[in-house]
């Protein structure tokens, strides 16, 4: 990305909450862009840009700062094109760049487009640069539809990703490129321990909300006894909202009766949830004494756990009657093998810790509402480092959990649709760094599984070095690590050496993820 040459000519324009608390709609805009240039997400100023304005404004506001940020090196490149000389100050280039989001992709009216883009370059004091700002814009205000095609035919990513994007994904490149330019649709995962997702979609029609059911099956080879292996087959129901809405808009939203969560992000808790289901039911089947069948207590983890959605669906399958590990089936009858579920989830962030605490509350799922339920089920929330942590603490067995799911710290470049801002902040640099974080986490957690327990890892990245190549490279230093296979009836993802991944290509899909199953034998 080309770096800005000169300081900022006013201090009111560094990044700061208050920043966008005044002036027109396009100033407060153009101000949110330049504090993410300057490394604030999107996360921390989308709602305060949004709280300052007035109802009427906030639509707008929101979908010129989205799609600016969405179609960002594709406007800089078009930018580069249109004008005689380099223009160094991002200020101004951010402003023009507004101005071309405004005629190319929001059919704003020509003369309120630039008119206004104008005066705002004079309100944030860049009146110097007004003649140059009116004199492109007309430029593409004469032709759009001729310049839309120019932005539209490559990629919108900064140079150093889409390189690698290329190298990893060559088939998909080019659809790939295209998705990552789109709003992503919007899922609810309904919460199955108070209703049904086909009586929810059935309430969504009442409060005329149009939503289309979405099954997800995953297909995988786990063990059932000690030498065999069967396909165990899972069915991960979902609602695509046919436009994106207002939680409030939501029926029983608030109870807790849904959650907004994207499709491909569903798929975890069923996964290891299923996984420990098989752990226990195998329980009587092995007599070597190899694997450790104490399952009168059952401990789980979850690993960089906030802001805590995988958690509360893992949470709900094991409220679930119909998905209880209280009852495990087994030769096709119900049996008791568990007494008591204690979870763990950790995040390194204290307001993360909090996320944790306010969905759960919503979805009735804290420790209290555990309690009330008479659920024999102990949640513990840890804020700390999942590199260092243990979870036996100064007890002399560290084999201490059944499963763990670790959502690992990532890139998030899967998710880039839902947050166009990671293009902007993420470096190449950033990429070694995640991979040697995650390498970090699982050699300090795989120790504390026990064996025959099973491990998830999940991202939410497109990348493969934090994704398969992290894998191959974890299973070279163990030799009790089994990864385990996606079966052919998988509808999702794309096959892997080890795992599967889920590209954020159709506008209908979910976004960007990788699963791999690990599980752990005997040394």
């Amino acid at each position: 990305m080309r770096q800005n040459s000169t300081a900022p000519r006013n201090n009111k324009l560094k990044p700061s909450s208050n920043l966008i608390m005044n002036g027109s709609v396009r100033v407060r805009v153009i101000r949110t862009l330049l504090a993410i240039q300057n490394g604030q997400s999107l996360a921390s100023v989308l709602d305060p840009l949004l709280n300052s304005l007035h109802d009427g404004d906030k639509g707008f506001a929101h979908a010129l700062l989205l799609t600016t940020l969405r179609q960002w090196y594709a406007l800089e490149r078009l930018l580069d094109s249109l004008a005689d000389n380099s223009i160094d100050e991002k200020e101004v280039r951010t402003t023009i760049q507004v101005g071309l989001t405004q005629l190319l992709y929001l059919q704003v009216a020509d003369h309120a487009a630039i008119h206004e883009t104008v005066e705002a370059a004079k309100e944030i004091e860049f009146a110097h640069a007004t003649g140059l700002i009116n004199a492109i814009l007309r430029k593409v205000a004469k032709n759009p539809s001729k310049f839309r095609k120019k932005c539209d035919k490559k990629h919108s990513l900064p140079n150093w990703l889409a390189y690698q994007l290329k190298q990893d994904w060559s088939e998909q490149y080019d659809d790939l490129m295209q998705g990552l330019r789109q709003p992503a649709p919007m899922f609810l995962r309904v919460n199955t321990a108070v209703t049904s997702v086909e009586d929810y979609q059935q309430a969504l029609v009442e409060f005329e909300v149009e939503a289309d059911l979405v099954e997800l099956t995953s297909g995988l080879q786990l063990e059932k006894s000690s030498d065999t292996a069967t396909s165990n087959s899972i069915l991960t129901k979902g609602l695509r909202l046919h436009q994106s809405t207002a939680v409030n808009a939501l029926p029983q939203f608030a109870e807790g009766a849904a959650s907004v969560q994207d499709m491909h992000a569903q798929l975890a808790a069923p996964l290891i949830h299923n996984a420990l289901l098989n752990k226990l039911s195998i329980k009587n089947n092995d007599t070597d004494g190899d694997v450790d069948t104490s399952n009168d207590e059952v401990r789980i983890l979850d690993a960089c756990a906030a802001p805590g959605g995988k958690l509360a669906h893992w949470l709900e399958l094991i409220s679930s009657k119909e998905s209880s590990l209280f009852h495990v089936k087994q030769n096709d009858e119900s049996i008791n093998v568990v007494s008591k579920v204690k979870i763990t989830a950790i995040d390194s962030e204290a307001p993360r810790i909090e996320r944790i605490h306010t969905n759960l509350q919503r979805l009735n799922l804290s420790q209290h509402d555990l309690q009330q339920a008479e659920k024999n089920i102990e949640l513990n929330i840890v804020c700390a480092d999942a590199t260092t942590w243990q979870g036996a603490g100064k007890k002399k067995s560290k084999l201490v959990f059944d499963a763990i799911l670790l959502d690992s710290p990532c890139t998030a470049t899967g998710v880039i649709r839902r947050h166009p801002d990671i293009s902007i902040l993420r470096t190449e640099e950033d990429v070694e760094q995640t991979a040697l974080l995650q390498a970090d986490i699982l050699h300090n957690l795989w120790p504390q599984l026990k064996v025959g327990g099973y491990l998830l890892y999940v991202t939410c990245s497109i990348l493969k070095q934090e994704n398969v190549e992290q894998m191959q490279d974890f299973m070279t230093h163990y030799n009790n690590v089994v990864a385990i296979e996606f079966s052919d009836d998988c509808n999702w993802g794309i096959e892997q050496a080890i795992g599967r991944q889920c590209l954020p290509i159709d506008s209908e899909s979910g976004d960007g993820f990788y699963y791999a199953l690990l599980h752990k034998t005997a040394e």
